[in-house]
C-alpha cells in the first residue's frame, strides 16, 4: 500500500540546511496498522505528511497504492488524497462555520457525491448522532476529534493518516478514540498509520516504526 524509499527531507534553516528525514526505507502492507513512534523533534509529523502527500520529499520516492507521488501535480496528489486517504489531525481542521455534519459530509460534497446519509451513518458510529447540527465550538475536544475522525473516514479512504490523534484529548476520550480507530482498521480493512507519544496506542499497533533524529531506529512488528 505505501513504499517510501531513501526518503529524506531538508529545510532550509537561516543560512544553513536542516535535515529533517535521513534516508528512510520502508513498505506498509495494505490492512496493517503501523505506529510510528519516537521523541519530539525526531521527524514523524514530516514523515506522515510525506507519506500523505501532503509534502514533497527533498529526494527519494514514495508509492501510494502502486503511484508515485512525485509523478503527480498538486492537483493530481489532491485528487489521489480526496479518492484514497484519510486524514486526522491532532488540532481537528474542523471548519468553525459549518455544523459537525456539514463538516462530515464536505470530502463527499467535493465530489459530487450525497452527502448527507454517509455523514450521519458515521457520526452515528462515533457516538455523535444526536450532535450533528452543533458547531465546532459547541463541542467538547473529544467530540471534536470524533468529528473528525468521521469526517477523515466518510469517503471510505483506503489509507487513515493520524497524527497524535489522542494528543490533546483526556484519557477515557483517547481510548474512545483509539477503539473508533483500531474499529475502522479491524472492520473495514482500512490501512491505519498513526504518529503517536501515547503507549497504550502504540501497543495496540501490529507494527511499530520508531524515529530518532530522522532516522528509523527500529521497525518491529508487534
Amino acid at each position: 500500500m505505501i513504499n517510501c524509499q531513501s526518503l529524506t527531507r531538508t529545510y532550509r534553516s537561516g543560512d544553513s540546511d536542516l535535515t529533517v528525514l535521513k534516508n528512510i526505507t520502508f513498505d506498509i502492507e495494505s490492512g496493517g496498522f503501523v505506529a510510528i513512534v519516537g521523541p519530539s523533534g525526531s521527524g514523524k509529523t514530516t514523515l506522515l505528511g510525506l507519506l500523505a502527500g501532503l509534502d514533497r520529499p527533498t529526494s527519494g520516492s514514495v508509492h501510494l497504492d502502486g503511484q508515485d507521488l512525485a509523478s503527480l501535480d498538486e492537483d493530481a496528489r489532491a485528487r489521489l488524497r480526496g479518492e484514497k486517504v484519510g486524514f486526522v489531525f491532532q488540532s481537528f481542521h474542523l471548519i468553525p462555520t459549518l455544523t459537525a455534519r456539514e463538516n462530515v459530509m464536505v470530502p463527499l460534497e467535493l465530489r459530487g457525491q450525497e452527502a448527507a446519509g454517509r455523514a450521519d451513518e458515521l457520526l452515528t458510529r462515533v457516538g455523535l448522532g444526536d450532535r450533528g447540527h452543533h458547531y465546532p465550538a459547541q463541542l467538547s475536544g473529544g467530540e471534536q476529534q470524533r468529528v473528525a475522525l468521521a469526517r477523515a473516514f466518510c469517503h471510505r479512504p483506503r489509507i487513515l493518516f493520524a497524527d497524535e490523534p489522542t494528543g490533546n484529548l483526556d484519557s477515557a476520550t483517547g481510548a474512545t478514540i483509539i477503539g473508533l480507530m483500531t474499529g475502522l482498521n479491524r472492520d473495514f480493512g482500512t490501512t491505519l498509520v498513526l504518529v503517536t507519544h501515547d503507549p497504550e496506542l502504540a501497543a495496540l499497533a501490529r507494527r511499530v516504526i520508531r524515529l530518532a533524529d530522522g532516522a528509523v531506529v527500529s521497525d518491529q512488528a508487534a
